[in-house]
This record gives C-alpha cells, sequence and structure tokens, in this order.
C-alpha cells in the first residue's frame, strides 16, 4: 500500500513532538540543572579571578570560559564534561524506548517514513541542546556584564558565538552515538552504559593509550633517544591518534578561538613562524581558519554515526 502525505510534513510532525517531550520532561530538567549549578560554580571563580588578575586585557570576556580558579576547571572545561552527558540522557532510548513501550509499529503505521523517524527524533534532540546551550551562553554574558562591569567586544561575541555553534556540533556527536546504540541495542540500560563506556575510555584513557601507540608506531630514534625529546614522527601519530576522540577536537577548537595568540595546533617549527609576532593575537578569520578542521571533524562524526544508525534502522523488524 502506497502511502499518502509529504515526508517533510512527518519529520516536522516528529521534531514538534519531540520536542516538546524533550522542553517538558523531568529528565530534561534534572540534565539541566546539574549543568547549570556546575557550569555557575565554576563561572563564579572566573569572575573573581579575572576581576582580581586582569588589567588591560582586550579579550576580558574570553576569561569568563577558560579561567580556572583553585581547584574548580574551567567553564569551557565542565562544559566539556557535561555536553556529553546531556547528549547521551537525552538519545540514549529514543528507539529501543519506543519498542520497550510498543509503539514504534503504530507510529510506522501512520504516514511517517522511518527516515523521518529517526531524523526528527536527531534533530528535536540536538535542538534541545541547542536551547540549553544558548541559554547558558546568554547567562555568561549576562553575568560578565553585571560583575565585571565592562561591555564584550564585537570580536569577543564573534569568537564566543562560533564556540556555541562548535559545541552544538560535538553535542551532536554523542548525540548520533547514543541513538545508534539505541537502535542496535533493545534495552535503555545497555545503550546508555556502552555509550557512555565508549565517552569515558575516549575522553580519559584513550589520552593515556595514544602516547603508548604512537610510540610503538613510530619509536624515537637515536638523536631523540640522546636528548630525551619525542621524534617528529612520534608526536605527529600521537596527534592523529588524539584526534579520534571528539573530546580532543572539541578542546583545540575552543584553544584556537578563545586564545587568540594560538597560530598552530599542531606541531611546529620555528621556521614556519618566520614574520609572526609570538604573543600578538591573531584576527577572528584566522582563528575560525585554524578550528576549520575540527568543527568539521565533529560533524563528519556525527554524520557518520547517524548514517550508520540509519542503515542498521532500515534493516530491522518493527512489528511488535
Amino acid at each position: 500500500m502506497r502511502r499518502e502525505g509529504s515526508p517533510w510534513r512527518g519529520l516536522s510532525a516528529v521534531t514538534m513532538k519531540e520536542l516538546a517531550d524533550h522542553l517538558s520532561s523531568a529528565r530534561m530538567r534534572v540534565l539541566e540543572l546539574l549543568v547549570l549549578l556546575t557550569a555557575l560554580a565554576a563561572l563564579y571563580g572566573a569572575i573573581r579571578q579575572v576581576r582580581d588578575t586582569t588589567a588591560e586585557d582586550p579579550f576580558v570576556f574570553l576569561r569568563l570560559f577558560t579561567s580556572a580558579s583553585g581547584q574548580l576547571p574551567s567553564f569551557m572545561s565542565i562544559l566539556g564534561f557535561l555536553i556529553p552527558l546531556m547528549a547521551i540522557g537525552l538519545g540514549f532510548d529514543a528507539i529501543n524506548g519506543e519498542y520497550n513501550r510498543r509503539t514504534l509499529s503504530r507510529i510506522l503505521a501512520q504516514p511517517i517514513y522511518r527516515d523521518a523517524l529517526l531524523l526528527g527524533k536527531f534533530l528535536a534532540g540536538l535542538i534541545t541542546l541547542a536551547i540549553s546551550l544558548s541559554g547558558l551562553w546568554l547567562l555568561v554574558i549576562g553575568l560578565g556584564l553585571i560583575m565585571l562591569g565592562v561591555p564584550p567586544g564585537t570580536e569577543e561575541i564573534a569568537r564566543a558565538l562560533a564556540v556555541l555553534v562548535i559545541a552544538i556540533a560535538y553535542a551532536g556527536v554523542w548525540l548520533a552515538a547514543a541513538m545508534l546504540f539505541s537502535v542496535v541495542f533493545r534495552s535503555p540500560a545497555t545503550a546508555a552504559l556502552t555509550t557512555l563506556g565508549i565517552w569515558l575510555f575516549l575522553a580519559v584513557l584513550w589520552p593515556l593509550l595514544a602516547p603508548a601507540i604512537a610510540s610503538a608506531i613510530a619509536p624515537p630514534d637515536l638523536r631523540a633517544m640522546l636528548t630525551g625529546q619525542p621524534g617528529i614522527a612520534m608526536l605527529e601519530w600521537q596527534q592523529a591518534l588524539l584526534r579520534l576522540s571528539p573530546s580532543q577536537l572539541f578542546t583545540e577548537a575552543m584553544v584556537a578561538l578563545f586564545n587568540p595568540s594560538t597560530r598552530a595546533l599542531g606541531t611546529i617549527f620555528l621556521s614556519q613562524l618566520h614574520g609572526a609576532v609570538i604573543g600578538a593575537p591573531l584576527p577572528l578569520g584566522q582563528s575560525l581558519l585554524i578550528a576549520w578542521p575540527q568543527t568539521v571533524g565533529l560533524v563528519a562524526a556525527s554524520i557518520v554515526l547517524f548514517v550508520i544508525g540509519y542503515v542498521c534502522f532500515q534493516r530491522q523488524e518493527v512489528r511488535a
């Protein structure tokens, strides 16, 4: 039987329904409260440090995002840790929850295609994360205005907006991963634990394993062993392995945008800095070019994970 209706109509219906569920759910309230309280604690320490130590700094507002105080890490470091939790919390039961409630076959019996259902759930989760992150971004700007009494410059706002877009792309990676395992596993607990395990491995253990793997692939030469310095090939392999982690890509993009004096994110030589004034800030366009490969990597990872989940979902039996 041929289904009537446009697939875009089904996509919009699924997206709006899932978005309303996310924004009104108790799970989202708990996640937002966790992120808000943790981020406010880091932001309070950053404001105190900026007010005490910063004098004539043209990028004083950017220090609110990157300054650490005492035992508290910076605002963006905490956000880089909590964004995956929010994304996984929204996507780990996106599909298997419909299986367990015996509602998936009823939904697909309507003029709604599988691709519209999966894409609608992904877009709804991503829009929810974008709304939450935008609210946090506005909160930082507002508190900075109140506590510091100095308005942010145009370039500072542009850099912060660019990081906000990259943070949404970073959240999309883990949302797509959570939805992939929601398709693969029928149990929501298994999907959540698997996604959390992969995230913890890439965020915590992978930075410890990557140097050892790089040393095995490209062992240091005799000159490097005599000087006690790692070889160039080993450093390049280490950096390439580290960039398999979305957390590393997100961190590098933040460094490029929040530290305007950053001129490269890879292994560089002094000859490559010929004519450059060390420590001088780069224009916004140059910083965006430096962070562009990391941003493309995050977007590509989201697309690849979503496509894998889509292929798996298309091959599954959906009848209750």
